[in-house]
């Protein structure tokens, strides 16, 4: 055969070959149910899923946030689809940036993980208007979430936008894709259903209908919708979901949101759940046969944008998710979890095919046994006392139990996890501060804000309209105001007249003839309030402006977007001649800012003659825009700009939204702990830190946003502030600390084998690492004995290895990683006989 003929024949070849092999590399995936879990090709499938919204980080964090999930040990990422954010105007959609909905799926099957779709289209999520967007709101006749035919028809409309584009980009499993689950409406059937009386079942029973209707080839779910009807799947959303049960014996017990935190509010500590709580929670379901387990957290930035967030519910890096490199502040022993995951996946098979026996080892102990007919067999040890730790007895073996722990035996003998003993080392994460480095001398420019009606007023009525309503939600302000006249006879009795406003929310900023004389606000479960804000009153005219603002939407709750703001009552007590009562003025408004119409934030405007420049910035002033040049913070560390300095308002980088800012401080009550005991259940109320400190401090602002110089930073403060002292903050790991007592499993999960008999013999070991590029540049504490406290302030116990300290730094310094046993060939002679020995070790990364 000829030289071209052969390799004609060879090309040929190859490309049949390609062709040939293209099936199975995007092959197509039977995505069906049955009562113990999905079963995927075939296979049954047990899954741990992590949420990661992607409108609130940027496409530049996806791969890294996915990466960081999957090192979690998730199998699929879970999120909403968010209808405010695509859906811009009726008929006009946005698929770009924040909100490429099919780039960032495609990012998460590079990674080789599932998803699962919650179009809603109605979400929460703690997300301006619950994801729905507000001008479907003004259209005639529409409520939302009932069986109302404008809202339903909105609905099926973007519903089936949705479904189509996934579609055509061939992203659902059947198709070849990643998408293995889609679900409809939201938390239903849990507060919603009851509450729209005739309207509310009708309207669950066909969105469920409209949804089976779209063909996708994959299981649709409802969570917390306990009448989901056939085949569509009802979920579970709580702290706890090891008790819940599918509303039909055909369907598997799946957990779509598992809450490893609370919504902080203003003027409230943070409440934190421990990480042992956590992993307790979600040994538990699967020990009682769950299939499909969801961490409902955010991944960075969630700050992002002027609308994103309900009411008082302005994220930043002290609310993010504990799985990412944004989140290790809020919760650090995420690793924990990922020796769980590894745990729970060793006894997979056995789970999903194998039978279950129940036994009670106490009063409040027990186990789940699961035995597989090749004779695999699965354990799960409970000790769900809340107080008091047990030594129990299972299969003629004793177990040390911590009160409200678990303990997961992969072959009914071993212990390889228990969730309150965490062997994974706690990483500590400092904002490391950097001023703003300044790319040209005359960096600061400022633009003061008129109060009151600046140009023309939009319209004069006679008492209040409702924000928004007025303003339908296209900026936060809306300027009210009016004039009054004051004479002799209405002096005050001796003190200061009282201006009294009672407001349906979220807050209002008062001047009286130009000067701020004061602010009151709502808080996070009520948006309405009430003030009373002493004045001086000066014969004759009086200007009295009033700049209410919202600050988000509200997200959920029955009929929620009937749920009004702005003014209600204004009225002058503490007068002589008796209250005057302002309400029923004339009232001129003005819609929003005149910085916002002058769109100052954003970038380009070196040309803008409204910005005054200056040398330095005035401080404590009211409705100032300040704008001003920096650089890049160095390094590649993730990035928070520090606004504790300043009031409240809201700030740009290059024109790119970094979202609202108020360090409020929170309320000094004793609500919060210094110490925070795992055990038991948790709530809202439990484990709440930070009081007295700022609630939001330091703000995410990606990488991706700057220049390699040049930055234009904007803010606009309402309140006033010093913007001098802002600072960029740079997030470090600078420290990482490990407590590890010799009770500890000692199994290495990664090589385990079932087959191989053990004997129990192995020591337990502290493990610690920096992150990649640094190393372990000093040891800080080491205790080989009894030492109690937590990372950063550990102490000696009575037991002591006075070579404590040199044993762990011969092991770990100069390194990036170290062991350190707690072995008698490591520590030598048994200083204390009978006392329980622990290691405890802190190092610094650097």
């Amino acid at each position: 055969m000829a030289t071209s003929a052969v390799a004609g024949f060879c090309s040929a070849l190859r490309f049949l070959l390609l062709v040939l092999l293209l099936p199975s590399l995007a092959a197509a995936s039977n995505v069906t149910y049955d009562h113990r879990s999905l079963i995927i090709s075939g296979r049954r499938r047990l899954l741990i899923s992590a949420s990661i919204h992607y409108p609130r980080s940027v496409p530049a964090m996806w791969p890294k946030l996915v990466a960081g999930a999957k090192d979690g040990g998730a199998d699929c990422i879970e999120t909403y689809v968010f209808w405010n954010g695509h859906e811009t105007a009726p008929g006009q959609y946005y698929f770009e940036d924040r909100f490429d909905l099919v780039r960032f799926i495609r990012v998460v099957k590079d990674a080789g993980l599932y998803l699962i779709l919650r179009i809603g289209p109605f979400v929460a999520a703690e997300w301006n208007f619950g994801g729905v967007p507000v001008w479907l709101h003004y259209v005639p006749g529409t409520v939302f979430r009932t069986n109302n035919e404008p809202f339903k028809s909105h609905m099926k409309s973007f519903t089936t936008y949705i479904v189509d584009m996934m579609k055509k980009e061939q992203l659902f499993a059947s198709q070849g894709g990643n998408i293995i689950l889609a679900q409809i409406e939201n938390e239903y059937g849990d507060s919603g259903e009851q509450a729209y009386g005739a309207g509310g079942k009708p309207y669950a029973m066909w969105a469920a209908s409209m949804a089976l209707a779209q063909n996708t080839g994959v299981p649709w779910i409802m969570c917390q919708q306990y009448d989901a009807p056939d085949p569509v799947i009802n979920t579970c959303n709580s702290f706890y979901c090891d008790q819940f049960q599918p509303n039909s014996p055909t369907k598997p017990k799946m957990w779509t949101e598992n809450w490893p935190g609370w919504f902080q509010t203003f003027g409230e500590g943070n409440p934190h759940r421990p990480p042992e709580d956590v992993a307790f929670a979600v040994a538990r379901f699967f020990e009682k046969g769950g299939s499909l387990q969801n961490y409902y957290v955010y991944h960075g930035g969630t700050n992002f944008g002027r609308t994103t967030g309900g009411p008082f519910i302005t994220t930043s890096y002290d609310y993010d998710a504990p799985i990412d490199e944004y989140g290790l502040r809020r919760f650090p022993k995420w690793a924990h979890l990922r020796e769980l995951h590894k745990s729970i996946k060793l006894c997979e098979h056995t789970l999903l095919y194998g039978n279950t026996t129940f036994l009670s080892l106490g009063p409040k102990q027990e186990a789940d046994v699961y035995t597989g007919q090749s004779g695999g067999c699965v354990a799960f040890l409970a000790n769900i006392d809340s107080d008091k730790d047990k030594v129990v007895t299972f299969r003629n073996r004793q177990y040390d139990l911590p009160a409200w722990s678990v303990s997961i035996l992969p072959d009914c003998k071993n212990v390889v996890f228990n969730t309150a003993k965490v062997q994974s080392q706690t990483v500590m994460v400092d904002m490391v501060p950097e001023s703003l480095q300044a790319s040209k001398p005359d960096r600061w420019s400022i633009f003061r804000e008129k109060t009151g009606i600046w140009g023309k007023n939009d319209f004069i009525r006679n008492g209040f309209v409702d924000h928004i309503n007025t303003t339908k939600d296209s900026t936060d302000y809306l300027w009210y105001t009016t004039s009054f006249s004051v004479d002799g006879s209405h002096s005050s009795k001796g003190s200061h007249a009282v201006l009294n406003i009672d407001s349906k929310g979220h807050g209002v900023h008062a001047f009286l003839n130009n000067a701020l004389i004061g602010s009151a606000y709502g808080n996070g479960s009520k948006s309405s309030f009430t003030a009373g804000l002493p004045i001086n009153l000066r014969t004759g005219k009086n200007e009295l402006a009033l700049l209410s603002m919202t600050i988000g939407l509200q997200n959920a709750g029955p009929f929620y977007e009937w749920v009004g703001a702005g003014l209600t009552s204004v009225k002058i007590s503490g007068l002589k001649n008796g209250t005057i009562d302002l309400s029923s003025n004339n009232w001129a408004y003005k819609i929003g800012l005149e910085g916002e119409y002058y769109s100052l934030f954003k970038p380009n405007q070196g040309s803008n003659q409204r910005w005054i420049p200056q040398s330095e910035p005035p401080k404590n002033q009211p409705l100032t825009w300040y704008k001003v040049i920096v650089d890049v913070p160095q390094g590649d560390d993730p990035v928070g700009i520090d606004m504790q300095s300043m009031g409240k308002g809201l700030a740009w980088l290059n024109g790119n939204a970094i979202g609202r800012y108020w360090p409020r401080t929170s309320s000094t009550d004793n609500r919060c702990t210094p110490n925070c005991n795992y055990r038991g259940k948790f709530s809202p109320d439990k484990c709440r830190t930070g009081c007295g400190n700022p609630t939001q401090r330091w703000y995410h602002i990606p990488r991706s946003w700057f220049h390699p110089s040049g930055n234009t930073l904007v803010v606009f403060e309402e309140k006033g502030g010093d913007p001098t002292k802002i600072t960029f903050s740079r997030r470090v790991v600078t420290s990482a600390c490990s407590f590890v007592s010799e009770h500890y499993p000692s199994i290495d999960l990664e090589s385990w084998d079932k087959s191989t008999t053990n004997d129990g013999t192995a020591t337990a070991k502290v493990q610690l690492f920096c992150p990649k590029g640094k190393n372990i540049s000093s040891v800080k504490f080491a205790s080989f004995g009894n030492p109690s406290g937590t990372c950063r302030s550990y102490q000696r116990g009575s037991c002591h290895h006075p070579n404590s300290l040199s044993i762990a730094e011969k092991a770990c310094l100069n390194i990036n990683s170290c062991t350190v046993s707690l072995s008698d060939e490591v520590f030598g002679k048994d200083i204390c006989p009978g006392v329980t020995k622990t290691l405890a070790v802190e190092a610094d990364c650097s």
